[in-house]
C-alpha cells in the first residue's frame, strides 16, 4: 500500500505544467490541509489499512515546499502507526522555497528523501520554462539538504526543449553530478492541453539521437536506468510500487487512488475539495484494462511483464520479440531492452 499526498500550491506556473496547481490561492493553505486530514481518515477505512501496512509516502504537487512543516504535522500524526519500519518518505521541493528552515522541519517530521524540481541549471532555459529559481538557489538547496542530514536526494531535469544542445545538457549533467545526489529523473518536455506551451508546440523538440546520448551520459555518470525517465544508485520504492501495480491512496485535490479494479478521483476544484473532500469519482477498470496497464508499466521499467498475465496470442508476440532480441526473458518475466520502444512494443503485444 502506497500513499500519495497532493499539494496544489505553486510559486509560479511553469509553462509546461498541466498538474492541478495554483499560484493565487495561498490563502486556502490551512483549510486545504484540514480537508486532507478528513479525506485521510476516510481513505484509511475504505482501504482497510492495517498497522505497518503503508510502505511508501510521496508528497507531490504543485510544490510541497510552499506548505510550512507545521501544517503537515497532523497528517503524520495520523499515519505514523500505519507506516512500515524503514519506510521511504519523499517530498518534492522547489529550490526557491526549500529554505533551510523548511528542510529541517520536514526532516524532523520523518521525510527521508527529497526530489528537487530543478529542470535545468541554464539561466535562459529556466526563463523559457518559467521556473521561479536560479542556478545558485538550486545548488544551495541540494547542499543544504545534505548538510541537514538527507541521504537520498533526487533532482529533475527536462530535456527535448527548443534550444537544447549537447553542450547545454552536458553542463546540466555536470552540475547535477557535482552535487550530493544519488537519483535523477530526466523528463522529455511534452506539450499538454491547457498549458501556456499548448499554443507553442515547437517548444518541444526531441531527437532520438540526442535522447540516447543523454541516457548514456547519465548511466556513464554512475546512475542505473530503471525506468524510461528514472536513474539512480537505488530505485525509489514509491516509483516501483506504482509500476508493480500496487494499490495506493491518492490524497488531495486532483490526486488519484487505486484499489484493485477501482480508481478514485477526488475533485480537482480546490474550493470544492475544501468544502467536501469526500467528493470522489470512481472509475471501474476491467481485467483487460489492468493487464494493458501492467504491460505498459512493466515494459517502460525494470519490473517487466510476467508471462502468466499474457494470453496465447500475446505470449506468441512476446516470444517473437524475444527471438528478435527486442526483449529478454528471466524467471518467467519478459524485460524490455530499450525503454524508448516501450509504447510500440506494448501496442504490438496487446
Amino acid at each position: 500500500m502506497l500513499l500519495y499526498i497532493h499539494i496544489p500550491f505553486c510559486d509560479s506556473k511553469c509553462s509546461y505544467c498541466a498538474f492541478n496547481s495554483y499560484v493565487d490561492k495561498f490563502h486556502l493553505k490551512q483549510q486545504y490541509m484540514k480537508a486532507l486530514s478528513v479525506q485521510l481518515d476516510y481513505e484509511l477505512k475504505r482501504f482497510n489499512v492495517q498497522e505497518k501496512e503503508i510502505e511508501s509516502v510521496f508528497i507531490g504537487g504543485g510544490t510541497p515546499s510552499t506548505i510550512e512543516p507545521s501544517l503537515y504535522k497532523n497528517i503524520f500524526k495520523v499515519i505514523n502507526p500505519y507506516l512500515k519500519p524503514d519506510i521511504e518518505i519523499t517530498s518534492e521541493a522547489n529550490p526557491n522555497s526549500a529554505t533551510p528552515e523548511w528542510l529541517k522541519g520536514m526532516y524532523d517530521l520523518g521525510i527521508n528523501r527529497l526530489s528537487f524540481g530543478v529542470q535545468s541549471f541554464n539561466k535562459d532555459k529556466l526563463k523559457l520554462l518559467n521556473r521561479a529559481h536560479t542556478k545558485t538557489q538550486a545548488i544551495e538547496a541540494v547542499k543544504n539538504a545534505k548538510d541537514i542530514g538527507f541521504k537520498n536526494i533526487s533532482l529533475d531535469l527536462i530535456y527535448a526543449t527548443l534550444g537544447d544542445t549537447k553542450e547545454l545538457l552536458s553542463n546540466d549533467i555536470k552540475t547535477a553530478f557535482s552535487l550530493p545526489i544519488n537519483h535523477l529523473s530526466a523528463y522529455a518536455l511534452t506539450i499538454e492541453e491547457g498549458t501556456p506551451f499548448e499554443l507553442k508546440p515547437h517548444m518541444s523538440k526531441e531527437t532520438i539521437k540526442l535522447t540516447k546520448w543523454l541516457f548514456k551520459e547519465l548511466q556513464d555518470s554512475g546512475l542505473k536506468q530503471y525506468e524510461i525517465s528514472n536513474f539512480g544508485s537505488y530505485a525509489s520504492s514509491h516509483n516501483l510500487g506504482y509500476w508493480k501495480y500496487k494499490d495506493y491512496i491518492g490524497l488531495g485535490s486532483g490526486a488519484v487512488g487505486k484499489l484493485d479494479l477501482q480508481r478514485f478521483y477526488p475533485t480537482c476544484d480546490l474550493e470544492n475539495y475544501i468544502i467536501n473532500p469526500l467528493d470522489i469519482k470512481i472509475e471501474i477498470l476491467t481485467p483487460e484494462d489492468k493487464k494493458i496497464e501492467q504491460i505498459f508499466l512493466g515494459l517502460r521499467s525494470c519490473i517487466g511483464v510476467n508471462e502468466n498475465i499474457l494470453n496465447k496470442n500475446e505470449l506468441a508476440k512476446a516470444n517473437l520479440l524475444l527471438n528478435e532480441e527486442k526483449l529478454t526473458f528471466k524467471n518467467g518475466t519478459f524485460y524490455n531492452i530499450d525503454y524508448l520502444l516501450a509504447d510500440e512494443i506494448t501496442l504490438f503485444i496487446s
